[in-house]
């Protein structure tokens, strides 16, 4: 094997984990919620798009002030990702994966339970990878769910 392709075989194994990083770290994030400007730039373009169940937003402080009003539903979380299949392309890279997320309903105490897919877009830039689109799709949930306030529900 030449240097150059142990390199370029180094670099895409390199990516990848940071990408798995990237996503863990984001992942766990939601459930210390300290969501800060700072929070956002370690994980978010700036022109990041999100589409969840909580709406569609763009821009990283709209997603900030998504996040932060979608979590406060909720005493505490886990959020776990799994089976990720990571495709890196220069300095763009897809993420698909599993999700599956416990929620502690503010209030009541109840639990809300949810399972989907998560497709997301990242791009390299220069404090490394960060997400610029991050879709999650429900397929499955168990327990009664939120209601959402106004500023959650889409027109």
């Amino acid at each position: 094997m030449d240097s150059q392709t142990l390199y370029t075989e180094i670099q895409a194994l390199t990516d990848r984990a940071e990408i798995a990083d990237l996503f863990d770290r984001y992942l766990r994030s939601l459930d210390d919620r300290k969501f800060d400007g700072s929070w956002a730039a370690a994980y978010f373009t700036e022109d990041a798009s999100t589409e969840t169940p909580a709406g569609h937003v763009r821009g990283r402080e709209a997603v900030l002030d998504n996040v932060r009003t979608a979590l406060s539903l909720f005493d505490r979380t886990v959020h776990f990702g799994s089976n990720y299949v990571i495709e890196v392309d220069g300095d763009r890279a897809t993420l698909r994966g599993n999700q599956l997320s416990t929620h502690v309903l503010a209030g009541d105490g109840g639990l809300f339970l949810s399972g989907g897919r998560t497709d997301n877009e990242l791009l390299r830039t220069g404090a490394g990878w960060r997400l610029h689109r991050a879709d999650l799709t429900i397929t499955w949930t168990q327990g009664n769910p939120p209601t959402l306030p106004p500023e959650l529900t889409t027109p």
